[in-house]
């Protein structure tokens, strides 16, 4: 259901920008980021409860805290900085959106290195067993 409902924001949305674009062009930029401030306010909640639900579940596996935020951390870059993309390519300007991607990915590397140094110990102590 929420799926539907977040398609419906989304057509409503570009149905507005394509009347504004028709006769208030100027409009359209903000008519799209209001657009998609809606959907992601709207999803918000929904993300609180997949978040709660992640935390009590590394919490009775026993995982380390700083794994998880690490992984935290990495989907919000990816989903921020996709997003900003999207936006900055809807204003036709490609170039800097492929540039912030990349730094993107740059800083996701980045921060990823406390996974890789975990699964390093892991390893390590798989191999100290046999």
């Amino acid at each position: 259901m929420y799926v539907f409902r977040l398609c419906c924001i989304a057509v409503i949305t570009a149905v507005c920008a394509f009347i504004l674009k028709s006769h208030k062009s100027e409009l359209v930029p903000l008519c799209l980021a209001a657009g998609g401030i809606i959907i992601f306010l709207y999803t918000f909640d929904y993300l609180t409860e997949s978040v709660r639900f992640i935390k009590e579940f590394t919490e009775n596996a026993g995982i380390d805290n700083e794994v998880v935020r690490a992984i935290f951390k990495i989907v919000g870059i990816g989903f921020l900085v996709e997003l900003t993309a999207s936006s900055v390519k809807d204003l036709g300007f490609e170039s800097i959106a492929d540039k912030l991607i990349l730094c993107g990915k740059i800083i996701i590397f980045v921060v990823a290195i406390p996974i890789l140094s975990s699964t390093y110990k892991i390893i390590v102590s798989l191999i100290r067993l046999t």
